[in-house]
């Protein structure tokens, strides 16, 4: 699925404000039928647009008052996705991209203070085989994070 009809757009607008919104008040809020909400959805979910509705917690509101995005360099190029998937058993890491540059992985982890971020890089981070090193730029504040928009603004 390439274009978004409006819609679709309307409908994404509506989850995105609140996920939880019954289908039935979007349905009501854009003057179109409950069976057309659900069909667009239900056709979304299947082309992969939408992939899944998600609790967003306030980390810091649950403990996690440090947070890092962690450059990671490898031994050797091929060892990858040997290192992304043992990254995937650290729980405080949230995001995990393959990034070019001078470093192989970039992961956003989430620590309760300083000496706890310390702990996830030198005793997990760093045990995993194939990892070379890591740098740490700790995240002061997040002024914004959003989603992209449905349809790209071209001019």
């Amino acid at each position: 699925m390439s274009q978004l009809d409006y819609i679709d757009q309307q409908i994404i607008a509506a989850l995105r404000a609140d996920a939880r919104k019954a289908y039935s008040k979007i349905a009501e809020d854009l003057k179109i039928s409950n069976s057309l909400v659900h069909q667009r959805i239900k056709k979304m979910k299947d082309d992969g647009v939408i992939i899944k509705a998600d609790l967003i917690l306030d980390e810091q509101k649950i403990g996690y008052n440090t947070k890092s995005y962690v450059g990671i360099r490898l031994k050797e190029a091929r060892l990858a996705a040997k290192v992304v998937l043992e990254l995937e058993n650290i729980s405080e890491i949230k995001e995990c991209n393959y990034v070019s540059g001078k470093y192989a992985i970039f992961a956003l982890v989430y620590a309760k203070d300083n000496d706890h971020l310390r702990q996830i890089l030198y005793n997990r981070i760093h045990e995993i085989d194939g990892v070379a090193g890591t740098d740490s730029f700790i995240c002061f504040s997040t002024n914004f994070n959003r989603s992209i928009p449905v349809i790209s603004e071209t001019k």
